[in-house]
């Protein structure tokens, strides 16, 4: 048996929608042989080619298509299917610090300046991305992970590097893929210049594809260095981390990430690693449980224009085999539970349930509304803080609490007053009254999604 799952803590959403709206991008995947992802310029989100915005739920399994064998990653991708993600994170290329080759023990390449391409290796890796494929999932690979000594990104020359990642975007390049080029950098000044280079060498040809990069835990790089400038890149990513402290909670709610969506050139802003789930947290050193899953996820959706955001499984990222194990060259994170049992940690079910809800509206449309509030208590308790977003016109309004109680709009400013409690860990609804014109009190100390019409 894998060692238990901490019970979940007590949190709160609250979501105000038309009912019965009916978003026309709510087919969350793609066929193989049908529309593409691209980015607009201007547009807060991703869409496919034929127009209809693209949600982005990823699972993050950065070992698995160099360790899994192809039985078990199908059987990963069917699960992940059916839980409604539809991207899926992966590092792309052997060796990184966690895998140094791929379970045929190969590498992607030998020798330095100039690297040899390992055909036998992509040639493997080939039937990963159809099983991607064939599952009707986006490929989102990191090119050249980053981090430190033994990464590709790291050990590879600026001429290798490019050589590198440009052979991957050429072999499959024709796929619904989308490219995270670096993982894990600090993205400092120096390094900044330099991937900014890889990058404009690797995408030269590629103007159509979609690309973004993968920075340090709580680094917001993007509004200096010339970033948003840069024609390859995408969509900004961002990583809030595995912390669980206040400082954490803050920086994600009103720090770099809040403040940057208004900043020309707009950008889609997706967060791409959140705290994983059942990994251990910085600050408690007690395992991420399905409650802190969920209260990044909606911070992360409602903070900045919505359009998607990443999950993560201690034991499915590393995808560990055996029990009892840490995962190599991370002893930090806790003992980790086999890939086939970590699937099954429920906040990917919950994720999936977010994902479905946004579905039900038009998510492309909402934007951070915080003047809808009359208390924030999350300027004195960063874990209280409340998120809210809202259309325009306010026919539509998503608000967030995670630690349950009660909020209050302004009521001269909202114009949805008849509510459905949801919720998030059942999908189940029921009415709920407002105690007085905008304000409103949750049923319990559990999480909930008001569902609220004109």
């Amino acid at each position: 048996m894998g060692r238990s799952i901490a019970p979940r803590m007590p949190f709160c959403v609250i979501l105000l929608f038309l009912v019965g709206t009916r978003s026309p991008g709510a087919d969350l995947t793609l066929a193989p042989d049908g529309p593409r992802l691209r980015v607009r310029p201007g547009a807060t989100y991703l869409e496919s080619t034929d127009g209809k915005p693209f949600f982005w739920l990823a699972d993050t399994v950065w070992s698995g298509p160099a360790v899994a064998t192809l039985n078990d990653w199908n059987t990963y991708l069917a699960d992940r299917r059916a839980k409604h993600f539809t991207v899926v994170q992966f590092n792309a290329v052997c060796p990184w610090r966690v895998n140094q080759a791929d379970a045929a023990g190969e590498p992607a390449y030998t020798g330095r300046d100039p690297i040899a391409i390992n055909e036998k290796y992509f040639a493997r890796l080939d039937k990963y991305y159809d099983a991607i494929e064939r599952n009707g999932l986006v490929a989102a690979p990191v090119l050249l992970w980053a981090n430190t000594k033994g990464d590709a990104g790291t050990e590879l020359s600026e001429d290798d590097a490019v050589r590198l990642a440009r052979y991957q975007v050429q072999r499959y390049g024709k796929r619904n893929v989308v490219w995270i080029l670096a993982g894990d950098n600090r993205y400092t000044a120096d390094l900044s210049a330099r991937w900014q280079r890889i990058g404009r060498r690797v995408f030269a040809d590629f103007p159509d594809a979609v690309a973004t990069t993968h920075p340090t835990g709580m680094n917001w790089p993007w509004d200096e260095h010339g970033w948003r400038e840069e024609k390859w890149l995408s969509f900004l990513g961002y990583q809030s981390g595995h912390g669980d402290g206040n400082k954490t909670f803050a920086w994600l709610t009103s720090g770099s990430v809040a403040k940057a969506w208004k900043i020309e050139p707009v950008k889609p802003i997706i967060n791409l690693e959140p705290p994983y789930e059942d990994h251990l947290a910085y600050q408690s050193k007690r395992p991420h449980d399905a409650h802190s899953v969920r209260r990044a996820t909606y911070w992360s959706l409602l903070v900045t224009p919505t359009a998607g955001v990443t999950y993560g499984g201690h034991g499915i990222w590393s995808w560990e085999t055996e029990r009892g194990r840490t995962p190599a060259a991370h002893g930090g994170t806790g003992v980790a539970n086999p890939w086939f049992e970590a699937k099954d940690l429920p906040g990917a079910a919950d994720v999936g349930r977010a994902a479905q809800l946004f579905q039900s509206i038009e998510w492309w449309r909402l934007r951070p509304a915080p003047g809808l509030l009359l208390n924030q208590p999350g300027e004195h308790e960063p874990a209280k803080f409340i998120a809210v977003a809202a259309t325009g016109d306010r026919d539509t309004v998503v608000a967030y609490l995670p630690e349950g109680g009660e909020i209050v709009f302004d009521a001269a400013k909202l114009k949805v007053m008849r509510l459905e409690a949801f919720n998030p860990r059942t999908g189940e609804r029921t009415a709920i009254a407002a105690r007085e014109p905008g304000r409103f009190a949750l049923p319990s100390g559990e999480d909930w999604v008001l569902v609220a019409s004109p």
